[in-house]
């Protein structure tokens, strides 16, 4: 009797001590997957996910247009940090941390590489017939100096005679507009963005019109929005054109 009182005593013991075990070391996971689409240029680029090279067609570094789709297993409670890093200087570009609970905010990743600039974003230079011009926009760093919380402008492209050629209503961080075109009038003339609240023709931030001065190319212009100091004061600027680099 005293034998059987032993053994079931180790045997609940043992089977408490199974179960520590299987709640410690049996991790929940799920697989992932991020698709990606970059282009850099004129910068060589390298991804790591967790300090390893991301290898696509068999090279760990690349440039220009950018493709490739990253599987791996997420442990909960873990962080994946994927990186982009100019290998020329080492300096990262971009870091992303991708773990159990946020995965889906990564199944597409998008980012565009340029001097002075990244963008999380990706850019299609957009068919522009012959004599048209085209015109497409992005504002990343809107509201970083002016403190706007909104997530897009309204654009209104007009001539220096106040002619509009075009109607922007939600410039954005993350994506190009859908391109708007007209007819070329002249390689010197210059045109203006004037931006205002969505649905409104209250300037964005502050109380005077911000208009920013572009120079129209015939053909494709994409054109990165930022907002800079001059002088102390909040300006908006329109100096980086994407389709000069496609």
């Amino acid at each position: 009797m005293k034998k059987l009182l032993a053994f079931a005593i180790f045997t609940i013991l043992f089977s408490c001590s199974d179960q520590d075990t299987l709640e410690v070391y049996d991790k929940v996971q799920k697989s992932a997957q991020i698709n990606i689409k970059g282009f850099s240029k004129p910068d060589v680029i390298q991804m790591r996910l967790n300090g390893i090279p991301v290898v696509i067609n068999g090279k760990d570094s690349y440039s220009e247009k950018i493709e490739t789709q990253i599987s791996f297993v997420l442990d909960k409670g873990e962080t994946n940090e994927l990186g982009i890093y100019n290998l020329q200087t080492g300096s990262r570009l971009a870091k992303y941390n991708v773990n159990y609970d946020n995965a889906a905010d990564y199944q597409n990743l998008n980012f565009f590489n340029l001097p002075d600039i990244f963008l999380n974003a990706y850019a299609v230079k957009p068919q522009v017939n012959l004599g048209k011009v085209g015109f497409e926009f992005i504002f990343p760093n809107l509201g970083e100096l002016s403190g706007s919380s909104l997530d897009g402008v309204k654009g209104v492209l007009k001539r220096e005679n106040g002619v509009v050629l075009a109607e922007f209503e939600n410039i954005g961080k993350k994506d190009f507009t859908t391109v708007k075109i007209y007819n070329f009038f002249s390689s010197t003339a210059p045109v203006f963005l004037e931006i205002y609240k969505p649905g409104t023709n209250e300037p964005y931030t502050g109380t005077n019109i911000i208009k920013v001065t572009l120079k129209q190319d015939i053909g494709a212009n994409m054109i990165v929005l930022q907002e800079k100091l001059e002088n102390g004061a909040v300006v908006v600027k329109g100096d980086i054109d994407v389709a000069d680099y496609l």
